[in-house]
């Protein structure tokens, strides 16, 4: 399983990273480049805006029983989705979703990895 720190070295594929109430915290420069969005535009938004519409629902209801629970079926192992660049463009990529607990808060972070 990968650390926070060690995803944030990655340079070669987009990297995320959100706070406890899904709002975006950090993107890498190669997110920016692929995705559209610039550090200022992302920072900020809810998660969801490059998730599309249809996997809105599971991702809250998954999201919300992780904070919940702690438990999750869906970190630390490499998902085939879809990411949706800020001009709509839907990015098929391998997600690897991590989470952290930092002063007791929940944090994550996924690796994008263009298909």
């Amino acid at each position: 399983m990968k650390t926070f720190d060690e995803m944030k070295q990655e340079i070669d594929v987009p990297v995320v990273m959100t706070d406890n109430h899904g709002l975006v915290t950090y993107v890498n420069d190669c997110f920016t480049s692929i995705f559209g969005w610039s550090t200022d535009e992302i920072k900020g938004q809810i998660i969801t805006v490059i998730i599309p519409k249809s996997f809105h629902a599971p991702h809250h209801l998954g999201f919300s029983r992780f904070l919940t629970t702690e438990q999750s079926s869906i970190l630390n192992h490499p998902l085939r989705l879809i990411g949706i660049a800020k001009n709509g463009k839907e990015i098929p990529a391998e997600h690897l979703i991590v989470a952290e607990k930092h002063q007791g808060v929940w944090a994550f972070m996924a690796i994008l990895r263009p298909l």
